[in-house]
């Protein structure tokens, strides 16, 4: 039989649809160039509040360019007086710093150092971390992950690596197989010895699925075992302390507590109508994709991102943004995360600190598979704990890594250029948001004529 791919094009095209520009977000773009200063500017997102698909967004970059959008749909780059009617025209000097909006529900101003819930964003900040101490020889990616966890080695799993953990090859994604309730997933002790004990649903290596719940404790646990602490510290430790971060927690603190954004969309977060609308699509997606003999089976994205009970976890609770999931509920600012993957896009280094290898960033970066993720309806072009950047030209050698919600963060080594966002819409798809695909084809377009 034959597909129709024009139809499965348009399918595709709903889910990046189902994610509209509703909240208020904050981003940062960072250029490190060897020898030169890095010039970076951190700037709340907010939306028209009469016309919601419309972002405002302005940034510095060396030469006087600055960026913005263009009747609310295409980006133009140039000096002062971007286009004949802008909808915002903001020239910034080195060292502004920009934010607006709000972060809750009752108005409250986002603030420079707000730290927003980040989905799988946090899958990036968790690879690197791992990558740092493969650097430093705690292992490697070719070593079994059972010879530093033991338990590992049951049901067929003694002889999955570090790599196909990090590239999605460990078949373990469905997490409707390892726990009975999504409550269980605040419990790190319960999800490492499940996941221990679970078995892969294809032979390891035979191909990828994205492990959208799974890979936070896979990664974690590795990293734990690595270092003798808890993945929150070793996070602290190995890149917030080494790099100046103020705001890169998976576990938030309690004192970083009344920095957080809140959700404030109606969400899958929040369960009930939304989430049952969320079933209800995918459903007709499936049929859609049925029809057009397109080999997608959304089954597994639910299997992989809906365990039981899952509509009766609240992600803006204390509860869950207090305890560590690296694959979901990081909570940063947009300028810890651009300066991270800035250092990714610079071989290793920012500002005299060094955390990788320029080898070792190569091998991070370079693509394992091209072929169509089993749970992803679409090729992601694994790198080793990343995906290709979301944008919407050639990056080949660029790389991050986005969240459900419309977070994301990624880095190009070509351009030395990073690019991260974070909002609290709590809206959208697992794949992406076209918004950080906006936001990155601008600043490409700008860094390219820097």
């Amino acid at each position: 039989m034959r597909s129709r791919p024009g139809l499965g094009l348009g399918i595709l095209c709903i889910l990046w649809a189902l994610s509209a520009c509703q909240a208020t977000s904050d981003w940062v773009w960072e250029r490190a160039e060897a020898g030169l200063p890095r010039q970076a500017v951190t700037l709340a997102l907010t939306v028209d509040p009469a016309d919601p698909s419309r972002l405002w967004a302005g940034y510095y970059a060396p030469g006087g360019l600055a960026v913005s959008p263009d009747g609310g749909q295409t980006w133009t780059i140039g000096a002062q007086g971007l286009g004949d009617n802008p909808i915002f025209d903001l020239l910034l000097l080195p060292g502004d710093i920009l934010w607006a909006g709000t972060r809750d529900e009752a108005g409250t101003p986002w603030e420079q150092d707000t730290i927003s819930l980040s989905y799988s964003t946090t899958k990036g900040v968790a690879s690197t971390l791992l990558h740092i101490l493969v650097d430093r020889g705690l292992t490697d990616y070719e070593e079994p992950v059972a010879s530093h966890w033991p338990e590992f080695a049951q049901s067929g799993k003694e002889r999955i690596t570090v790599r196909q953990l990090l590239s999605h090859q460990a078949g373990l994604y469905d997490i409707r197989r390892v726990v009975d309730d999504a409550r269980r997933m605040l419990d790190w002790d319960y999800m490492t010895a499940a996941l221990a004990a679970a078995a892969p649903v294809h032979p390891p290596g035979a191909g990828h699925g994205y492990h959208g719940l799974t890979y936070g404790w896979l990664i974690g646990e590795l990293v734990q075992r690595l270092v003798g602490r808890s993945f929150g510290e070793a996070l602290a430790a190995e890149i917030a302390l080494p790099l100046g971060l103020d705001g890169l927690y998976c576990g938030v603190p309690r004192e970083a507590l009344p920095r957080r954004a809140r959700l404030v969309n109606e969400g899958l977060h929040k369960g009930g109508t939304s989430f049952d609308w969320a079933k209800r699509t995918a459903k007709l997606l499936n049929k859609g994709f049925e029809w057009a003999r397109i080999p997608v089976d959304l089954r597994n994205a639910a299997a992989a991102l809906l365990p039981p009970g899952i509509e009766t976890i609240d992600f803006n609770s204390e509860a869950l943004v207090s305890v560590p999931i690296p694959s979901a509920n990081g909570m940063f600012t947009a300028r810890s995360l651009a300066r991270l993957y800035a250092l990714l896009a610079n071989g290793g280094e920012l500002d005299g600190v060094r955390l990788l290898s320029e080898r070792t960033v190569r091998k991070a970066s370079t693509v394992q598979s091209t072929r169509r993720d089993r749970v992803v309806p679409f090729p992601l072009h694994w790198r080793l704990g990343f995906h290709r950047a979301p944008v919407a030209r050639p990056l080949p050698n660029a790389f991050g890594h986005a969240g459900y919600g419309g977070s994301g963060a990624w880095a190009d080594p070509d351009r030395r250029l990073a690019v991260a966002l974070v909002l609290n819409s709590g809206v959208g798809t697992p794949f992406g948001d076209i918004r950080i695909v906006r936001i990155g084809n601008a600043a490409v377009r700008c860094a390219e004529r820097c």
